[in-house]
């Protein structure tokens, strides 16, 4: 994994947001490092926070498939024959270019995305393709099924246009109607609901907020926030015994890729040390109000990055700068460090938190 932070045991960047009351989405990028200034800046529209929209548009509209488990090649094959009334992206056309993405679930993930092809300008399209995924049939009665529908966009952007989930440890394979297509209603998406069972392991680490890095200037300086990335515990093997873990670190409402630092990547164990300290910089008081801290723990195999776990540390309060969004949704042991942090500036506060599954802020380019 090619990475130029790999020695590095800090890395620098900072935040700075320009706010305008109508737009608080529009934000600069933030200063890498290297001092660099990208002027380029997200305005108007508030940003797509996920790896696509969700609730942008209505959900409507059913889906065809069926699922059918095949002995002998020991696969689940889903048969994605088509949907119709879909929501219309575009509205004026009344169109939308839709496609189904499938995922089995586990309480260690999400594992093996699929998807079909994208038919475009249709609220009807029809896939006729199977999906298949080589599972075990014991750990297949473990998982859900969860059947999305997006509109892709000519930039390559996501909207979300209804979902389907079975639980597949209660479904009756050997009901030959159960391998009939079958109409299901889409419905909206559900929220991650995080179960006691579901242990994805936990980070140790410590924050700081540094006021004033420049003491004695007259005028008042904007603060840093520090971010001492220790160590992880007890990390969820996806992969059988295999583990390359590192952690991303985001400052949301900042999904730039300047506002990203990585630790490196640590193998074969699930317990890895990073000892890695991450500086923002451009923090004024006000902002920690509204600034969370996205911290995700990723297991690195060839050329993918599965999602472990993760922290979102901040005030928790469902809004910034004003706009209601999805990823303020801090848990109160993640609020208790945030406010520690803040109450006691110049001094680092140390915790260890459990990792939790995360809907991902997207990176924007």
């Amino acid at each position: 994994m090619s990475d130029d932070r790999e020695t590095d045991t800090a890395s620098e960047s900072s935040y700075q947001l320009t706010r305008h009351k109508k737009s608080p989405s529009s934000l600069t990028n933030l200063s890498s490092s290297s001092g660099m200034t990208s002027l380029s800046s997200v305005s108007g529209s508030v940003m797509s926070v996920y790896s696509g929209d969700f609730g942008n548009l209505e959900v409507k509209g059913n889906i065809q498939f069926a699922i059918e488990y095949v002995e002998s090649l020991k696969e689940l094959h889903v048969f994605v024959a088509q949907c119709k009334d879909l929501a219309a992206a575009d509205a004026k056309k009344q169109r939308s270019d839709p496609y189904v993405k499938t995922y089995l679930l586990s309480d260690k993930g999400k594992m093996g995305k699929k998807k079909t092809l994208i038919v475009k300008k249709t609220l009807n399209p029809v896939y006729n393709e199977i999906l298949r995924y080589k599972i075990e049939k014991p750990i297949l009665k473990t998982q859900k099924l969860n059947l999305s529908v997006w509109h892709r966009d000519t930039f390559k952007r996501n909207s979300f246009l209804g979902e389907v989930e079975l639980d597949l440890e209660t479904w009756d394979w050997d009901n030959k109607q159960n391998k009939q297509l079958k109409w299901y209603p889409l419905k909206q998406k559900t929220a991650p609901v995080v179960l006691e069972a579901e242990n994805r392991g936990e980070m140790k680490l410590a924050l700081q907020y540094v006021p004033e890095p420049i003491p004695g200037k007259k005028l008042p300086t904007t603060g840093e926030v520090h971010i001492w990335v220790k160590e992880c515990l007890d990390l969820p093997l996806l992969r059988g015994s295999h583990l390359n873990s590192f952690v991303k670190c985001t400052i949301l409402p900042d999904t730039s890729r300047k506002s990203r630092q990585k630790t490196r990547a640590v193998g074969k164990t699930t317990n890895p040390i990073f000892n890695h300290t991450m500086v923002y910089d451009g923090f004024r008081p006000e902002d920690l109000m509204e600034a969370c801290v996205e911290l995700t723990v990723w297991d690195h195999y060839k050329l993918t990055n599965q999602f472990l776990g993760g922290l979102r540390i901040g005030f928790g309060t469902g809004k910034s700068y004003g706009t209601e969004v999805d990823w303020m949704d801090s848990t109160s042991e993640e609020v208790a460090l945030w406010e520690k942090m803040v109450n006691s500036p110049n001094t680092w506060i140390e915790a260890t938190l459990p990792l939790r599954m995360l809907l991902i802020a997207k990176i924007s380019k």
